[in-house]
């Protein structure tokens, strides 16, 4: 995004969180590499800490080994009253879009569910790959306009507008507006 600074994700705690759960799981670097579709170089990249992973590729290793996508990306304990400043939390972008998800709350520990404040622009809309099955979205959009939803069933929203969908199907956000803002809850069971 033009009027933002790169989006650089947290590499070292990507790298063990990606260790952690592939070794949780009992898989190779090969099998996690097939499974999630990802180059087995690439995931190797990852692990080692170097790379600059987009939001496909992790997306996709967190359906591969059934975690949350928060798990790969931010481990870190929260206090029990959190304040986040515009622009702070981990951020991650799209390689298809000009999209950028800024994670704002992780699941707790017994629970399956993360927050993020979505910053899309016109363009490619951002695609996305079914997730988990039973995974649920909730969007608001905050400024702006978009078409959210499920492929091919995709609604506009305006400023304040809600919607829920599966998430376990392809979905899309696509922004109409400059400067669009979403705030989304994703659900995982």
């Amino acid at each position: 995004m033009t009027a933002q600074q790169p989006v650089r994700p947290p590499l070292d705690r990507i790298a063990a969180a990606i260790r952690s759960e592939r070794e949780r799981a009992g898989l190779t670097l090969s099998e996690l590499a097939r499974s999630a579709g990802v180059a087995k170089s690439t995931l190797s990249q990852l692990e080692s800490g170097a790379g600059n992973p987009s939001l496909e590729t992790l997306w996709a290793l967190s359906v591969a080994l059934d975690v949350p996508f928060s798990r790969l990306v931010d481990g870190q304990p929260r206090p029990r009253v959190t304040v986040l400043r515009r622009g702070a939390g981990v951020a991650v972008a799209s390689e298809r879009a000009d999209y950028v998800a800024n994670l704002l709350a992780s699941c707790p520990p017994n629970a399956r569910r993360d927050i993020y404040l979505v910053r899309v622009e016109p363009g490619p809309p951002r695609e996305s790959d079914p997730h988990s099955p039973g995974t649920i979205e909730h969007a608001v959009v905050g400024a702006g306009r978009a078409l959210i939803g499920p492929a091919g069933q995709a609604v506009e929203l305006g400023p304040g507008d809600y919607i829920t969908y599966p998430g376990d199907v392809p979905h899309v956000c696509d922004a109409l507006e400059p400067g669009t803002t979403v705030v989304m809850a994703i659900e995982h069971v």
